[in-house]
């Protein structure tokens, strides 16, 4: 009965590294995603205004600095959350 103690299994080293990344990092492919989709998002907003500037339309300045910069906003929050290989 001693062997079936918790205490004397062991984690198989891989599970362990994944385990504590994810407890360093929780929810980052939720996060990675949204910001994905909120990337995504303003691309296609900044292409469709630059199509309809293309095309003879008028384009509001204060809408496509929204656009810029929900892009950068979004682009780099998800260059930030990207994985980054530890030190040493």
């Amino acid at each position: 009965m001693a062997s079936d103690s918790p205490n004397s299994r062991q984690l198989d080293p891989a599970v362990k590294a994944r385990l504590l990344l994810e407890a360093r990092t929780p929810w980052r492919g939720l996060r990675r995603a949204l910001w994905l989709a909120l990337s995504a998002s303003a691309a296609i907003g900044l292409a469709t205004m630059a199509m309809r500037s293309a095309g003879g339309g008028e384009v509001a300045s204060a809408d496509l600095l929204i656009q810029v910069v929900a892009l950068l906003v979004c682009g780099s929050l998800l260059w930030l959350d990207r994985n980054r290989l530890p030190n040493g």
